[in-house]
């Protein structure tokens, strides 16, 4: 186990996570249903299996594609949204 890439992943994600459209709509359901344990489970399970289906997806395409493709695609497809954002396209 690399605990430094643990925590580093650990530490991005939190960060990247907090306060989005995920954790307000884990609220507004906790809220609105009033079963917080049952929501926690529900958005934990959603959360892992879209991070193993993100983990894999990155293991078998970085077979075929340079790390500086990914990472410059991912760039461009960020910079795209915040456009799409700014301008109440989406």
């Amino acid at each position: 186990m690399e605990w430094k890439l643990l925590a580093s992943t650990f530490g991005l994600i939190f960060l990247a996570e907090l306060g989005d459209k995920t954790q307000l709509a884990a609220i507004l359901l906790a809220a609105k249903t009033q079963k917080p344990w049952t929501v926690f489970l529900g958005a934990s399970l959603a959360l892992v299996v879209i991070s193993a289906i993100g983990v894999a997806f990155a293991a078998v395409i970085s077979q075929f594609v340079p790390e500086t493709v990914i990472r410059k695609v991912a760039a461009g497809a960020f910079v795209l949204l915040g456009l799409l954002i700014w301008f109440n396209r989406v």
